[in-house]
């Protein structure tokens, strides 16, 4: 996942062909040809909305470009949105950049399928070898 500090993200002008969906809007209803990045709003942390947005673009609607996080993200939030799908986020600008990459890198695998793995760990052979391997991330 990528991150993104409050300071150095810029919500104006880019290359990319970029949509800014608010989190009561049903993304099945939105034309999506040509779209290289959704934006997801927070508006605060405790309203997930973006969470299922995520999730719809990803594994039903097929989306492949980027889905940024963006508003109220704090770094608690980070690993979930990653298995929802978010590929990058703007981090809310009293949020530690370090401590949110620290926080990706907290755990190797995961048990449960997820939007980025659908497969569940044991169902098949990387299973075997991941489970294999000494767990790598920084104790908590």
């Amino acid at each position: 996942m990528k991150l993104i500090a409050a300071d150095a993200y810029s919500a104006g002008a880019t290359s990319q062909q970029a949509l800014n969906i608010p989190n009561d809007a049903d993304p099945r209803e939105l034309a999506l040809n040509g779209v290289e990045r959704i934006d997801l709003d927070f508006p605060k942390f405790t309203d997930g909305r973006a969470f299922s947005q995520a999730y719809l673009l990803r594994r039903r609607l097929g989306f492949t470009g980027d889905i940024r996080a963006t508003g109220d993200v704090l770094v608690d939030q980070l690993l979930q949105m990653q298995r929802n799908g978010f590929s990058s986020a703007v981090l809310r600008a009293d949020q530690s950049l370090a401590h949110a990459q620290r926080q990706l890198t907290q755990f190797d695998h995961f048990y449960q399928g997820d939007a980025a793995q659908p497969a569940p760990l044991f169902a098949g052979a990387p299973a075997a070898a991941a489970l294999a391997q000494p767990h790598t991330g920084a104790p908590t």
